[in-house]
């Protein structure tokens, strides 16, 4: 896979405005930059309540309820140096993106950021899209930025996401108690890390074809 600008497949019709920039390419799913016509996909997005649930993205959030699904949100994020917005889409037979991965509060000087990768499409699930994706923008955050350390956190619950990062060789590295809240009680967060080395040796002996395998157990190390 390469972080390189590659030029958009056949399929894209329409004008460069709208079809974005890839950056990054897979076996299953490549990145390309954000558009102004995404902003109907977010809005579509932001309304669902297993997002909502599963994923608690701030960037979400921030699309409905602070910026009330504003237009200005594309300059916004476009503008913000602190993160990095890449819409995922599959490489065959998907009409729509099938959701977005991004590094956020990106510390250049230290060398650092957070990550997070949202499979909006429930039919995309399970396809290994999201590992996918990861991979990519871990990469790209290492080549491109130059970062030496990525976190996660997922809610605890979320066993997809967690294994999902596993695969891409992050580690768990502690859990924040009670720090999560869905609507209806709280719940642990758990925070997952990885070193440029450790994506280093990832990229060099995965096969990024693989599917997902189904999640085992329950997704939380015992502390």
């Amino acid at each position: 896979m390469s972080a390189l600008t590659e030029p958009m497949p056949e399929a894209w019709s329409g004008p460069q405005e709208s079809r974005g920039v890839v950056v990054a390419r897979g076996v299953r799913v490549y990145l390309r930059t954000l558009t102004p016509a995404d902003l109907d996909h977010l809005s579509v997005w932001v309304d669902d309540p297993f997002l909502e649930r599963m994923v608690g993205s701030e960037f979400l959030q921030a699309y409905k309820h602070v910026w009330d699904k504003s237009p200005a949100f594309f300059e916004a994020v476009l503008t913000d140096p602190t993160q990095v917005v890449l819409v995922i889409e599959a490489c065959r037979g998907w009409t729509k993106p099938v959701g977005v991965a991004r590094l956020f509060n990106i510390h250049l000087l230290e060398g650092y950021a957070f990550l997070e990768t949202i499979i909006t499409d429930r039919r995309a699930m399970r396809r290994g899209f999201g590992v996918e994706a990861g991979k990519l923008i871990s990469y790209y955050g290492v080549d491109v930025l130059g970062l030496r350390r990525l976190e996660a956190k997922v809610y605890e619950y979320n066993t997809l996401s967690m294994n999902s990062l596993r695969r891409n060789g992050f580690r768990q590295e502690g859990v924040l108690r009670q720090a999560g809240f869905d609507g209806e009680r709280y719940w642990d967060v758990v925070i997952f890390g990885i070193l440029k080395e450790e994506i280093e040796a990832q990229r060099k002996k995965d096969k990024v074809h693989l599917p997902l395998e189904a999640p085992e157990g329950n997704g939380r190390e015992p502390s």
